[in-house]
C-alpha cells in the first residue's frame, strides 16, 4: 500500500528475503508480486544480495550458501518435466 502514497521527490527503500517467505504454496507473496510488477520500470532498481555481501560473522556466510544451495535443488526438481 505505502508504495502508492510516497510524495515528490522522496525516495524510497523496500528490504526483503525472498528466501525467509512462509506463506502457504497457495498464497501470493506481496514482496514477490511487487519485484515482478516493477521490473523494468524507469527509476527503480531491485538489487539481489548474496553470501558474498554478508559482513557479519563467517557462519552466517555460510548459513546463507546452504539456503542458496537448498533453493537452487529445489527450484531444479520443480523445473524437471513430469
Amino acid at each position: 500500500m505505502f508504495l502508492t502514497r510516497f510524495g515528490e521527490g522522496a525516495r524510497v527503500v523496500v528490504t526483503g528475503d525472498i528466501t525467509q517467505i512462509d506463506l502457504p504454496k497457495e498464497r501470493a507473496s506481496g514482496l514477490k508480486r511487487a519485484v515482478d510488477l516493477l521490473k523494468g520500470i524507469k527509476n527503480i532498481a531491485t538489487i539481489y544480495l548474496t553470501q558474498k555481501d554478508v559482513v557479519r560473522h563467517p557462519l552466517v556466510r555460510d548459513i546463507i550458501r546452504a539456503y542458496e544451495k537448498y533453493e537452487s535443488k529445489k527450484k531444479d526438481r520443480q523445473d524437471r518435466p513430469v
